[in-house]
C-alpha cells in the first residue's frame, strides 16, 4: 500500500508541477464581434502581464501596445478593413481594452509569377506556378504569401537553377473587391550543371576517396538534394569538426559551363582519449577508457582501443570503422576483444571477433548484416542440483537487422515513432552442439498532447524469442534477462524473471518489456517524468507476458542543449530480498 501511495502522490505532484504558475492577468481585454479562432489568436498575441495596472497612464500604454499586436494579427489573417481602438475603462484600477471591428476578410485573387532577367524553361515555369498553392477565394493570409514565395524559389532551385532568388514582391490589397493579389518576382539565373569536387583541408582525407562519395556524375543538372547528401555523408563519419559543401562562384565555370563543388573539411583532433567511471550499490565500481585515432587511412576511418574494468563486466579490445566502404552510405565495422562477465546468473570468459556492414537508406533507415565468432568458458549452476556446470564453447552467429526512425529527435523525441528488428541464426559447438535462432524486435512511439510538445506520452515495447532449443541446452550467457536502467527500472540487473531455488537468476527463452512515460517540460531547461515499467522472462519460446514484474517511479530532466540529462528513482512493486527498496538511475538522453 505504501508503494501505491508513493506512486499516486508522485503522479499528482508531476501534473501539479506541470500546470505552472497561477493564471496571469491579460495585458488588455478584447471586445468586439470576433470569431472564436480569431479572438484566441489576438488574445495570445496580446499576452499576459506579470503585474496589475497601477495607474491610468500605464493602462493607456498597455492598451496602445495591445492594439498594435491586434492589428498585426488582423493583417496576417487577411483582415485589412479593420477598426481597432485603444480604450481605458476608468474604474479602480483602470482596465485597458482593445475594441475591434474586424471588417470583411480579404481573399486571394489569381497570383502571378514574374521572371526577372531570363526566364527558366517552360517546364520549370509550370512547376513554379503549381508550387504557389494559393487558391483564389482562400483567406488572404500574409504568412501564405511568404510561404508561397519560398516554395517557388525552392522549386526553381530543385529544377537546376541553383542561383534562383526572390526580388521584392508586389502585393496589391484591393478594397474595391476585398482581394489580395500577389505578384512574385523571381530571378531564376542560368541552369547549372555540376563538375567535380575541389577539396580544401589541412587533414589527411584522400581526394580520390572523397570523389567517390559524390552522388552525381559530371555534367548532371544541379540538385540541392545531391549537394546536401554529400554533406550528410561526410558528417556521418564523425571524424570532422566542420564540413562545408557549396557551389563555386557563378563565374567559375569550365568550357562546358559546368560548376565545381567546393568541399571544406576540418579534421577533429587526430587522437582522443576518453575516460569514464561508474558506481552502483549493486554492481560496484567501474572504469572505462577509449583511445581513438582518426583518419589514419585518409578515408574518414576510426581505429579505437577500448578497455573496461568493473565487477560486473570487463573487456579489452579494438575496433576499426570504415564509413562509406566500397559504396556510399555503407559502413564496415571490424572488432576483436577479450572479455569477462561476472553476474548473479553466470560467469563467462572469452575472446571474440566480429564484422558487420550497415547501410543507410534515406536519412533514418538502416539495414545491417554481420557475423561473430566467440570462444568462451562459461560457469553456471545446474537447475535441479545447483551443482557447478562449466561449458567450453565456440559460438558462431550471423545476423540481420533493420531499423527505421521517424521520431523528431534522437535524444529527446516529442513525436513520431521508431522500430527495429533483429534475427540471428546461431550455432554452438564444443562441449555440446546446438543450432537455434534468436529473434527480437522493439518499437517506441511518442504522442504530444499540445502543439509545443511540452507534454508527451511515450511508450515502448520489446519482445524476444530463442527458437530451436530447450532452456537447459542454451548456455546461461545467451539467454534473455530483464531488469535494470535500460529494461525494467526499480529492479537490479537480471532480477526480473525465473530463479533457481537458491535465488540465482535462471534466464529464459522469451522476453517481454513494456514502458510508459508521461513527460512534462516545466521550463525551457527543466522537466519531470512519471513512468511505469514492466517485464517478463519466460520458459517458453513464445513471449506471453505472464508473471510481469512492475516498477514505477518519477524522474527529473535537465536539457543540456543537445539533449537531456536524466535522473530517475524507481521502486519495484513485487520486490523480494534481492531487490532494494528503490533504484536510482542517471544517464544522458530519455530512457527510450
Amino acid at each position: 500500500m505504501g508503494r501505491l501511495t508513493f506512486a499516486a502522490v508522485a503522479t499528482a505532484a508531476l501534473w501539479f508541477c506541470g500546470v505552472g504558475p497561477a493564471l496571469a492577468e491579460p495585458r488588455a481585454d478584447v471586445s468586439g464581434d470576433l470569431s472564436g479562432d480569431l479572438r484566441e489568436r489576438i488574445v495570445r498575441a496580446i499576452g499576459q502581464a506579470d503585474r496589475p495596472v497601477d495607474n491610468l497612464f500605464q493602462a493607456r500604454r498597455r492598451a496602445r501596445d495591445a492594439a498594435e499586436d491586434a492589428i498585426a494579427v488582423l493583417r496576417s489573417e487577411g483582415y485589412y478593413a479593420y477598426g481597432v481602438d485603444a480604450e481605458v475603462l476608468e474604474i479602480e484600477p483602470p482596465r485597458p481594452v482593445v475594441a475591434i471591428t474586424p471588417g470583411p476578410r480579404f481573399v486571394f485573387a489569381v497570383p502571378q509569377v514574374a521572371w526577372t532577367g531570363t526566364a527558366p524553361d517552360a517546364e520549370t515555369q509550370a512547376l513554379a506556378r503549381l508550387a504557389l498553392e494559393l487558391t483564389p477565394g482562400a483567406p488572404g493570409r500574409a504568412a501564405e504569401v511568404v510561404a508561397a514565395e519560398g516554395r517557388v524559389v525552392a522549386t526553381v532551385r530543385q529544377a537546376g537553377y541553383a542561383d534562383a532568388s526572390p526580388d521584392p514582391r508586389e502585393v496589391v490589397v484591393d478594397h474595391a473587391d476585398n482581394s489580395v493579389r500577389p505578384t512574385f518576382r523571381i530571378a531564376a539565373g542560368s541552369l547549372v550543371r555540376l563538375d567535380g569536387l575541389v577539396l580544401d583541408t589541412d587533414g589527411r582525407t584522400n581526394p580520390a576517396w572523397l570523389d567517390r562519395l559524390r552522388p552525381w556524375r559530371e555534367g548532371e543538372v544541379y540538385s540541392p538534394e545531391d549537394v546536401a547528401e554529400l554533406e550528410r555523408r561526410l558528417l556521418d563519419t564523425g571524424v570532422y569538426d566542420t564540413v562545408t559543401v557549396a557551389l563555386s562562384a557563378r563565374d567559375d565555370v569550365d568550357e562546358e559551363g559546368r560548376r565545381r563543388v567546393l568541399v571544406g573539411l576540418s579534421d577533429r583532433p587526430r587522437r582522443t582519449l576518453e575516460l569514464g567511471a561508474s558506481y552502483s550499490t549493486l554492481d560496484g565500481f567501474g572504469v572505462d577508457s577509449r583511445w581513438s585515432r582518426y583518419n589514419v587511412l585518409g578515408r574518414a576511418d576510426t581505429l579505437a582501443l577500448v578497455a573496461r574494468l568493473s565487477e560486473l563486466d570487463s573487456r579489452l579490445g579494438g575496433d576499426l570503422t570504415l564509413p562509406h566502404w566500397r559504396q556510399a552510405a555503407q559502413t564496415l565495422h571490424l572488432n576483436a576483444g577479450a572479455y569477462q562477465n561476472e553476474t548473479d546468473a553466470y560467469q563467462e570468459t572469452g575472446f571474440g571477433v566480429g564484422a558487420d556492414i550497415s547501410r543507410r537508406y534515406g536519412a533514418n533507415a538502416f539495414v545491417s548484416a554481420g557475423g561473430s565468432l566467440d570462444a568462451t568458458r562459461s560457469d553456471e549452476k545446474e537447475a535441479r542440483t545447483l551443482s557447478p556446470l562449466g561449458r567450453d564453447l565456440i559460438t558462431v552467429a550471423v545476423f540481420g537487422a533493420a531499423s527505421l526512425d521517424r521520431s523528431n529527435d534522437r535524444l529527446d523525441p516529442t513525436q513520431g515513432w521508431r522500430v527495429e528488428a533483429r534475427m540471428a541464426p546461431t550455432f554452438i559447438t564444443g562441449d555440446e552442439s546446438l543450432p537455434y535462432l534468436e529473434a527480437s524486435a522493439q518499437g517506441s512511439a511518442y504522442l504530444p498532447l499540445d502543439t509545443q510538445g511540452r507534454t508527451v506520452m511515450a511508450a515502448r515495447l520489446r519482445i524476444g524469442s530463442l527458437l530451436g532449443g530447450a532452456l537447459p541446452d542454451i548456455p546461461a550467457p545467451l539467454r534473455f534477462y530483464a531488469g535494470g536502467g535500460g529494461s525494467v527500472r526499480g529492479y537490479a540487473f537480471q532480477a526480473v524473471g525465473p530463479r533457481l531455488s537458491d535465488n540465482t537468476p535462471r534466464g529464459g527463452l522469451s522476453l517481454v518489456e513494456l514502458s510508459f512515460e508521461a513527460r512534462r517540460k516545466l521550463t525551457d531547461r527543466w522537466g519531470v517524468v512519471a513512468f511505469v515499467d514492466a517485464g517478463s522472462v519466460g520458459d517458453a519460446m513464445t513471449p506471453d507476458g505472464d508473471n510481469l514484474s512492475v516498477g514505477i517511479g518519477v524522474g527529473v530532466r535537465y536539457d543540456l542543449g543537445f539533449g537531456p540529462i536524466r535522473a530517475d528513482i524507481a521502486i519495484p512493486l513485487d520486490a523480494d530480498k534481492r531487490d532494494g527498496a528503490f533504484q536510482i538511475y542517471i544517464s544522458i538522453g530519455q530512457s527510450f
